[in-house]
């Protein structure tokens, strides 16, 4: 274990195996589906939840763990040596967790007064969280001190650029997620909502188009404004579209000098509030940081 132990929780999307080479302890959210309850990432998976979303009418909800819950994960990184923990989490204006982070961190400190946690608002969701999380796990296995790492993640989340394309609004809109993006889009048919999370931490609707292919053509001229050209992080975000996902990652390398590249499934957790058929692109340009 590095200096600093990091911690997340599963709405940041990082695959089991990186997470595990990283030594990222990943705090499970509740997804309550079909009048059952998982834990995201450890009893419900992203290929088994959008099928049972295709079989039933009423819509998934979730809720975030309770400070009581996650106290225990800052409790077991402390007692296997951790003097100081690293928490970062899905955006305060998307879900109560980071509250109910601040909250377990009190309790953990009253039982472990010297242990230094900090608890982290990435104002993000998604794998645009996880690879803040990812990038700063690697700085910690480097030995990065707490301050250096905290520097790191607002230098990502303040360069990356994330774009999305989802079928409807219909579940950001049940979910309470959408922000101001019901104000831009119709309900015309063939419309497809372009998406991306705000400054603040919200999802907000950037644009729109008619049809498929428009909208994709869209998304990657929204891109190239967000992150111009240079070296990229690639990140590809599906929700059950993994030919569309190889899609999007060949027209990224096309595009820009691709150093790393990932496709990630968006789990159940966000899953929920982005509905099937989403994909996104993330870029973070690697000059920058």
């Amino acid at each position: 274990m590095g200096q600093v132990k990091i911690i997340t929780d599963s709405t940041a999307d990082i695959p089991k195996d990186l997470a595990e080479a990283l030594d990222i302890s990943v705090v499970p959210i509740k997804v309550h589906l079909a009048g059952q309850s998982y834990l995201d990432g450890v009893d419900l998976f992203p290929s088994q939840f959008y099928q049972k979303m295709r079989e039933i009418t009423e819509l998934p909800t979730t809720s975030q763990p309770s400070p009581l819950e996650i106290a225990e994960f800052y409790r077991k990184a402390i007692q296997s040596g951790a003097k100081q923990i690293f928490s970062l989490h899905i955006s305060s204006k998307m879900s109560g967790t980071y509250q109910s982070c601040m909250l377990a961190k009190a309790i953990a400190q009253e039982e472990y007064p010297d242990a230094e946690i900090m608890v982290y608002d990435s104002k993000s969701v998604a794998y645009a969280l996880g690879v803040i999380v990812v990038l700063v796990a690697r700085a910690a296995k480097e030995g990065k001190t707490l301050d250096e790492l905290v520097q790191l993640a607002d230098r990502v989340r303040e360069k990356q650029g994330l774009v999305a394309l989802v079928d409807t609004l219909e579940y950001l809109q049940k979910g309470g997620r959408i922000g101001k993006a019901a104000a831009l889009v119709g309900s015309l048919l063939s419309i497809k909502p372009i998406i991306s999370i705000s400054e603040d931490g919200e999802v907000t609707a950037i644009d729109k188009a008619r049809g498929k292919n428009k909208a994709f053509s869209k998304v990657f001229e929204l891109l190239q404004q967000k992150v111009p050209v240079g070296p990229v992080y690639a990140a590809i975000l599906h929700a059950d579209q993994e030919e569309d996902a190889k899609t999007w990652l060949n027209k990224v390398k096309m595009m820009y000098d691709v150093r790393e590249e990932i496709v990630v499934d968006i789990g159940p957790a966000v899953g929920t509030h982005a509905g099937p058929g989403t994909v996104g692109c993330l870029l973070v340009p690697l000059e920058q940081l």
